[in-house]
């Protein structure tokens, strides 16, 4: 696996519930943060994905398991890297930590399938696996096993 690509983000107050604590919703925003993050880390944006390939990645599955709350102000690192990439899919797997004591405050998942406009599941424009894939090569042999 590649090592994590790295988002700070810091906790707004409306992202925090009645008790102060981040609300369970964030994390999955803050998921997506990280995943746009890393595509940009690896030259391009899901826009220009979505505009020059038609080529969308849209979430089939997501996981989240809550390990410490989170707070008002803390400065969090969603840590992020590919789990999995096979010919008609992509996961990403998650870490959340709060970066002045490195407590793990979520990880997760998410299962992304790539469709056309149409919502027609499609392959993964090689241009885009190519550059996820490990030193500009793909990590993740494009014969493998259709999702």
């Amino acid at each position: 696996m590649e090592p994590w690509h790295e988002t700070d983000i810091r906790v707004r107050y409306a992202e925090t519930d009645a008790m102060g604590i981040v609300h369970n919703a964030n994390y999955l925003v803050w998921f997506e943060i990280g995943r746009s993050e890393l595509c940009r880390s690896k030259g391009f944006s899901y826009k220009e994905m979505e505009d020059q390939e038609e080529a969308f990645m849209v979430v089939a599955e997501s996981y989240c398991r809550y390990k410490s709350p989170a707070f008002y102000e803390d400065v969090l690192t969603i840590r992020t890297q590919i789990g999995e990439m096979r010919s008609r899919s992509l996961r990403f797997i998650y870490e959340v930590f709060r970066t002045s004591d490195e407590t793990l405050i979520a990880e997760g998942e998410t299962l992304h399938v790539i469709t056309d406009r149409n919502r027609n599941v499609r392959s993964f424009p090689e241009a885009y696996r190519n550059r996820l894939g490990a030193g500009g090569e793909e990590a993740f042999p494009a014969d493998q096993a259709p999702s």
